[in-house]
């Protein structure tokens, strides 16, 4: 049987599972990646994020479809995610990219399509110092035409998110960012929420997971005794004691997994709750350390961090 994964609402009225399947990897071998949406499926998951950038789109969407196909879910079951990149944030090129991306995925929508970062590009990498808020009357006429059912945004800071807030005709529904407990990001997550935006995290591990091995001298999370004795008390590891932190926090989690057993014991974070003094015990984790510090962007304008 599933495990019962909570949902939260956003602010159009769509609701959200509170754990999705992320399906970034650096490295991966042909059909990892439609195995893992199909395992997914098969265990419980039903909010499924991906991106243009991520360079699997067709994987997803081939997975998706096999189990549409097999009678396993059907697609209004399921809430999946893509993302815009940088090199198309021209108001006009929003409408193609989408459909680009559709086609891959086998879909006719998705249900949330996001700007994967504030900044744009053209196709050498070179900045183009596109605004976000001409990117977002791009994204207003997609989610118009019905391609998607909502849109978002990921990677914008406080101040981005603020300026873009009071000018949209629509508002973000999401703003996806890396948060964990090395990074709590409390300041921006709680501006989020002041602004009814939903926080979605990304690399939600943030040191614990083994998929950072060159931030390796700062991951004494990984092996300090207190978090340690914290899992053992709920039976948990200390990758679940991350994410129902997160999800505590009122956070939206989407943790990437191609393994079955990991994959399963992300979603068991339902059935137990953190005390106060837990939660406070892992946020004192934080070192305000970014796993995803997009540098190969720092000298290009709209750089959120």
């Amino acid at each position: 049987m599933s495990p019962k994964v909570t949902k939260i609402k956003l602010n159009n009225g769509m609701e959200l599972p509170m754990i999705g399947l992320g399906t970034y990897a650096r490295k991966w071998d042909a059909g990892d990646c439609q195995q893992a949406v199909e395992c997914g499926i098969d265990l419980g998951y039903r909010h499924i994020d991906t991106a243009s950038a991520y360079k699997n789109e067709e994987e997803v969407g081939q997975g998706i479809l096999n189990k549409i196909k097999n009678g396993n879910v059907s697609r209004n079951d399921l809430f999946v995610t893509t993302k815009l990149w940088n090199n198309n944030h021209g108001q006009n090129e929003v409408v193609p990219a989408l459909k680009e991306s559709l086609e891959k995925l086998k879909l006719d929508y998705v249900d949330l399509y996001l700007v994967h970062w504030p900044i744009s590009i053209n196709n050498n990498g070179e900045d183009k110092g596109t605004d976000y808020l001409e990117t977002w009357l791009g994204m207003e006429q997609a989610l118009q035409l019905g391609l998607t059912k909502a849109i978002g945004v990921s990677n914008f800071n406080e101040e981005q998110l603020d300026r873009l807030l009071k000018v949209a005709k629509v508002k973000p529904v999401v703003n996806q960012i890396e948060i964990n407990p090395t990074l709590t990001q409390h300041k921006l997550v709680d501006f989020c929420k002041s602004s009814n935006v939903q926080a979605v995290a990304y690399t939600p591990l943030g040191l614990i997971s083994d998929a950072r091995p060159e931030y390796a001298h700062l991951d004494r999370i990984k092996t300090d005794p207190k978090l340690e004795a914290l899992a053992a008390k709920y039976g948990k590891t200390r990758a679940q004691i991350a994410l129902r932190y997160l999800v505590q926090r009122g956070i939206v989690v989407i943790p990437k997994s191609f393994t079955k057993s990991r994959m399963k014991e992300n979603l068991n974070i339902f059935e137990f709750e953190l005390s106060d003094d837990e939660m406070a015990l892992v946020d004192s984790f934080n070192i305000d350390h970014r796993c995803v510090p997009a540098t190969s962007f720092a000298h290009h304008k709209h750089y959120p961090f």
